[in-house]
């Protein structure tokens, strides 16, 4: 007897331009959070966001997935712009483009559990 083939389909791949959106996101969104770095976070998230958007319009087509991180990259990005434009103003305590944050905070750390050890 004759058995028919079996229908096989691609299997979906992840876009490229979705999964790199959400990385350069993520990457100037930490460079905003820096705060010394917050100019060239505003810029790295922007692209990153753009970077998602066309992710986005790429997983459109067939066999083509990422449209969750492509979601993600561009709400990162855009937040990483926002953020960043609040820290280069002044408008928030924290991050801001002045001092050194990680010395800051590992003095108040040793302030707050200094009699624990």
């Amino acid at each position: 007897m004759d058995r028919p083939e079996p229908y096989t389909t691609k299997r979906p791949r992840a876009s490229l331009l979705a999964t790199l959106g959400l990385i350069v996101s993520v990457v100037g969104a930490l460079f905003v959070l820096s705060g010394t770095l917050a100019g060239y976070g505003i810029g790295v998230g922007a692209a990153g966001a753009v970077l998602a958007v066309l992710g986005l319009i790429a997983t459109r087509r067939r066999h083509v997935a990422g449209k969750t991180d492509a979601l993600i990259g561009i709400a990162v990005g855009l937040a990483a712009v926002v953020l960043g434009i609040v820290a280069m103003t002044g408008q928030f305590d924290w991050p801001t483009t002045d001092g050194d944050w990680a010395g800051r905070f590992r003095e108040w750390l040793d302030s707050q559990f200094a009699n624990w050890f």
